[in-house]
């Protein structure tokens, strides 16, 4: 790869040019899929016909199926392909279907639109991992793993924030005409801005100087590509690698089961807050913008000090502060002490993903460290996007029972206390949260005690 210029700030922090302007087309992209992603649940609610929770886990759960059936075809297409054109395209593609969705007023609509943006996303976030080990240094890998997650997780303040001054500046625009044709609505202008941060994201790559492969490696690519006994050989080692490997596992059961408290705040947040808080729409972006806010001081806090803690013994400790301030946020009525819970939420949340990415890099060995990783990528967003869709049913499933058994609240020591459905959903994520980082610790330990063992690098079936 061809030097870049000038050994500056980017450089020391970002190891080339050519990889921050990829970490800025991060940025940018994740920005727009956390904006899109609010857009969604909010147009789902509004078009659904009486029943909001099960309209939102319908279209949610329209991003999910992808990644169970399409996940091995998305990344044979990616090792096949050009993968900047493949980048390229998705960010096109999903441009195009988001500046249809202002004008979809159905649910099935919806759900098809959903379908084929996650579609979209799961060709492009391979082919954008496929391609950062070709423009960073070997030594610069970790660090590029946590901005990376900098980028991923920490644009979701920005996004809520965003979301918080379209829909006050939707309130503002006329009743005229054009502003319903063009449904300039808090939606609708969520939709547009999003178009646009993914017409950027694009023009970036477009100017990306990354290597392409030769022939020999593009023939390469198809003849794996229609491997397809090879491909799921090597999926069942890594599965098998990831349960049999203490530290592994406990790092995939953290990050799912962290992801899975974080992921139930989104569509369940404004329930709570309507429902236990009595509060309104901007309320329930203060909840999210502390969330957000909370997890991106967690990340860079974790990634300046990584080299000053002991990851093994702070990463349970970080899942067992997130599950309980879960826990806590839930009890509450007030919404004085949900936004500092739910920003300690986050702020435990945070170190989780940067920790467990590098424990990961010093548990596994290079040659299994490609198929760990895409498991967890995998796993992850589909934890995340199973929790958005779950979370919505689950709940009224429970409002309902709630209300058959106890009429809805409980008193004690005098006190009326509400249980909707919400509130013991949240309740039961985060016990589960706590109960996973205790497992952690418990067998993080008992592997760091006994890393001399020289099973714990090797191939199973080898």
């Amino acid at each position: 790869m061809k030097s870049t210029r000038g050994s500056g700030r980017i450089e020391k922090t970002f190891g080339t040019r050519e990889f921050f302007w990829l970490w800025i087309a991060q940025v940018v992209s994740a920005t727009g899929d956390w904006l899109g992603l609010f857009a969604i649940i909010v147009l789902a609610e509004s078009i659904s016909e009486g029943s909001e929770g099960t309209a939102i886990a319908i279209v949610l759960a329209a991003r999910v199926a992808p990644g169970f059936f399409l996940a091995t075809a998305a990344g044979v297409i990616v090792d096949r392909m050009n993968r900047r054109q493949v980048m390229i395209a998705c960010d096109l593609g999903r441009a195009l279907i988001l500046v249809v969705l202002p004008f979809v007023d159905s649910l099935a609509g919806l759900v098809v639109a959903s379908f084929f943006l996650e579609i979209l996303t799961m060709l492009w976030s391979p082919a954008k991992e496929a391609i950062v080990p070709n423009l960073v240094p070997k030594s610069k890998l970790t660090t590029a793993n946590s901005l990376n997650v900098a980028a991923a997780y920490g644009m979701f303040p920005v996004a809520a924030g965003i979301a918080a001054l379209l829909a006050k500046y939707a309130e503002t625009l006329s009743d005229e005409g054009w502003v319903d044709t063009w449904r300039l609505n808090a939606e609708g202008l969520a939709f547009y801005v999003d178009a646009m941060s993914f017409l950027v994201t694009a023009f970036i790559i477009w100017r990306l100087a990354i290597p392409t492969r030769s022939k020999a490696e593009r023939s390469a690519g198809r003849m794996g590509g229609l491997d397809l006994g090879g491909a799921w050989r090597d999926l069942r080692e890594g599965w098998h690698f990831i349960v049999s490997n203490p530290v592994v596992r406990s790092v995939n059961v953290g990050l799912a089961t962290g992801i899975v408290g974080g992921g139930m705040l989104v569509p369940l947040g404004a329930i709570f807050v309507n429902q236990v808080i009595s509060g309104t729409e901007a309320d329930f972006n203060l909840v999210l913008f502390a969330l957000g806010l909370g997890m991106a001081l967690g990340v860079i806090s974790a990634s300046l000090l990584q080299e000053k803690i002991n990851r093994a013994k702070v990463f349970p400790v970080a899942i067992v502060i997130a599950g309980g301030s879960l826990v806590v946020a839930a009890s509450s009525s007030w919404l004085s002490v949900l936004v500092p819970m739910v920003g300690l939420l986050g702020f435990a949340a945070g170190p989780i993903y940067v920790l467990g990415f590098t424990l990961l890099h010093e548990n596994v060995e290079d040659d299994l460290r490609g198929r760990i990783f895409s498991t967890l990528l995998v796993l992850v967003r589909l934890c995340l996007l199973i929790a958005l869709a779950v979370a919505p049913v689950l709940s009224e499933v429970l409002d309902r029972l709630s209300n058959r058994w106890w009429g809805g609240d409980v008193e004690i020591l005098g006190f009326d206390i509400l249980i909707p459905g919400v509130r013991i959903t949240l309740w039961l994520s985060g016990l589960i949260i706590v109960l996973a980082g205790l497992l952690a610790s418990v067998s993080i330990r008992s592997e760091v005690e006994s890393s001399t063992e020289p099973q714990s690098s090797e191939v199973p079936g080898e």
